[in-house]
């Protein structure tokens, strides 16, 4: 091997070792940036809002009794007309008002019970209103004791007959609750990365909450509270 050639590879070795020391200094720097995005925190932020209901579904039943069929049918096709004229008196529309199916039990039929009974035949009979104005089922409501004047005794202290307040602007009030309760985690995120000395960086993943909605209490199930928790993850860099 002449002098040229030992020059030459001399050279080429050592422009292989200082490309292997750069190389080798990238792969570092690079294991460093990886290991800092692997640096996380988790969070979560949570919206919650009150809203009056806007929908009411209010079910009117009453019942009746007699020895006679054919009269207590008729009776109660009275009753079903006459809270009808009531809830029309008190400014519902046919379209917020719907008859329920009638039931009538026959206690003679039944294999126990039917002794020193005053009244053979028991008729059940409702009717339903469905409205988008709950301020007027709060009007009714207050006056369906002139119903008890004709006669007719409104169940109100059943399962089946409870009032049922229902919000459904749901997808109107999401996205500010969505952005309230991301805003929320990152000032979380902020904080947590102040005292821990590192820096927040992006958003690794975020995952929305269910929405839920409940009363606000016992005693004014018109009102509504609705709530959403956000979880967000976000990168942590020094």
């Amino acid at each position: 091997m002449n002098k040229s050639q030992s020059n030459s590879l001399t050279v080429a070795a050592a422009v292989l070792a200082v490309g292997l020391l750069g190389l080798g200094l990238i792969l570092k720097s690079a294991a460093i940036d990886v290991k800092n995005m692997e640096r996380t925190v988790t969070v979560k932020g949570l919206a919650e809002i009150e809203v009056a209901a806007d929908t009411v579904i209010w079910p009117l039943q009453f019942s009746d009794a007699d020895n006679d069929l054919e009269k207590l049918v008729a009776r109660i096709e009275q009753k079903n007309d006459a809270v009808i004229a009531f809830l029309k008196l008190h400014g519902f529309d046919d379209d917020e008002i719907s008859r329920g199916a009638q039931s009538i039990v026959d206690k003679q039929a039944r294999e126990y019970g039917a002794e020193n009974q005053q009244f053979r035949y028991i008729a059940r009979a409702s009717v339903t209103v469905y409205s988008s104005q709950p301020d007027k089922v709060k009007n009714a409501l207050a006056k369906v004791g002139q119903l008890a004047k004709q006669g007719i005794a409104i169940v109100q202290d059943s399962y089946d007959t409870r009032i049922e307040y229902l919000f459904t602007g749901l997808n109107d009030v999401k996205p500010a609750m969505v952005q309230e309760a991301t805003e929320k985690a990152r000032e979380v995120a902020i904080k947590f990365a102040k005292d821990s000395q590192s820096k927040l960086g992006k958003i690794k993943t975020a995952r929305q909450g269910q929405f839920s909605i409940s009363d606000r209490d016992s005693n004014t199930p018109q009102l509504k509270k609705i709530r959403v928790v956000t979880s967000v993850e976000y990168y942590l860099s020094d």
